[in-house]
């Protein structure tokens, strides 16, 4: 009997439309912080469909789910507390959902969750996206709550000390939520002041490279530079000379018990959310002077390339010592080139440089784009311009050996896999305006 009522549940369940209220319910039960619905077919999800395909072919609906963090954790001066707190959140949040799906699959819904952060597909390093599903647009779209001014995701009540973890279901649910038609950033610029290398602007630009080289010194950009290093030294004397002991200690511990974040200090000072900005309306000096001045205090070094506006913005820090190191992300693809391009363009190596090329991609990747630098800025547009002040035509793979130093362009010139029309001091100019 209780066989048969399993079997009908099942039935039922698969053949009509599930109710919203039914899963939201289960989701907080299992310790979801919050919950919200988007159907797969949505048009802002375009970019992540793909990937939504790969992990889960039958995927309905995408349930987005909220881990709440201790605030206090976040905003200690103590990193390895803040890292800590993020370590664990992941852990019951990657728990919950899990215990959500096995909830669902008792109900005859299939599913399951991409991870929260890492581990991601690494073969697909060098073409940006090694994420299949991203878990902020999804939150987004779920009426979660929007990225701020710091590009974290502020919930309306719980403001931006949470994680985001996503579920993808074979069913179709009678409910789905839209998007919060508000903005919860205060726009209180505590993020800008509170980064020590100047990756968010007032205006709303966002150097993802400055963020990446500092705070994610310890992933997988930084940890590259540091293997390089590694295999570059001729001896242990030559590596003392590049990386302190405490550096080396610190990747050991990133290998050790999950990667720690050099900053999150966006996070840490904002004061948006109902449940925040109490502390921070009832009175802003304190607050200032409780979360925001300690960070800006704090002894400790900042990683950054030469060159660059996060250079400039750190030497303006005090108390903080400015280390030069390398990002080494580099492309393995003509794609990954493309959309690396605004990522890794460094405007102050632009200043006072106008010109445009337009690339022939030939061979295993065919492809024709115009890039022009004016302004200290940098435009990509697909197709290739009629006139343009260089023109290169070049085997895709041969032109990827170039950018890994892994071939020589003299060599692709005689061999005729490279060709150039125009003047090739542009291409100098494009090189030192996209490091690589």
């Amino acid at each position: 009997m209780s066989a048969t009522l399993k079997f009908e549940t099942k039935r039922t369940v698969q053949a009509e439309k599930v109710s919203a209220k039914m899963i939201a319910e289960i989701c907080r039960e299992e310790g979801a912080d919050d919950v919200g619905f988007v159907e797969v077919d949505r048009p802002a999800l375009a970019v992540d469909r793909e990937g939504i395909r790969q992990v889960f072919p039958r995927t309905k609906t995408l349930i987005s789910i909220i881990g709440l963090m201790n605030r206090e954790s976040i905003r200690s001066p103590a990193r390895n507390v803040a890292n800590d707190e993020f370590h664990h959140t992941i852990h019951d949040l990657t728990e919950t959902g899990r215990n959500i799906i096995k909830r669902l699959n008792q109900l005859g819904i299939r599913g399951t969750l991409p991870t929260v952060g890492f581990p991601m597909d690494m073969n697909r390093i060098g073409e940006v996206k090694i994420w299949d599903v991203s878990h902020k647009l999804v939150a987004e779209e779920a009426g979660l709550g929007r990225r701020g001014l710091h590009r974290n995701v502020i919930h309306p009540k719980l403001g931006n000390y949470i994680l985001l973890e996503t579920l993808l279901i074979d069913v179709e649910i009678d409910h789905y939520d839209r998007p919060v038609d508000y903005d919860p950033c205060l726009k209180c610029n505590l993020c800008v002041s509170a980064c020590p290398v100047g990756a968010i602007q007032t205006n709303g630009a966002f150097d993802f490279s400055a963020c990446m080289t500092h705070n994610y010194r310890e992933f997988f950009g930084g940890f590259q530079d540091w293997v390089e290093t590694i295999a570059d030294s001729t001896n242990s004397s030559k590596y003392r000379s590049q990386v302190k002991d405490n550096e080396s200690a610190s990747m050991w511990q990133s290998l050790s018990f999950g990667a720690n974040y050099k900053a999150a200090y966006c996070m840490a000072v904002c004061p948006a959310g109902e449940d925040v900005y109490f502390e921070f309306g009832s009175e802003k000096k304190k607050y200032i002077q409780e979360v925001l001045r300690p960070l800006k205090e704090k002894i400790e070094p900042i990683y950054v390339q030469k060159g660059t506006p996060a250079e400039q913005a750190a030497l303006k820090e005090k108390n903080k010592e400015v280390r030069y190191v390398h990002n080494r992300l580099r492309p393995s693809s003509i794609l990954g080139f493309v959309r690396g391009l605004p990522i890794l363009f460094n405007p102050l190596a632009a200043k006072g440089l106008g010109f445009s090329i337009a690339f022939r991609f030939t061979g295993k990747e065919q492809r024709e784009i115009t890039v022009e630098i004016k302004d200290s800025q940098l435009k990509v547009r697909e197709g290739r311009a009629e006139i343009a002040d260089l023109e290169i035509k070049v085997d895709s793979e041969t032109w990827i050996g170039i950018l890994n130093q892994q071939a020589s362009p003299v060599w692709a010139v005689l061999t005729g896999k490279l060709k150039l029309w125009g003047n090739p001091l542009h291409l100098h100019h494009f090189q030192k305006c996209v490091p690589v």
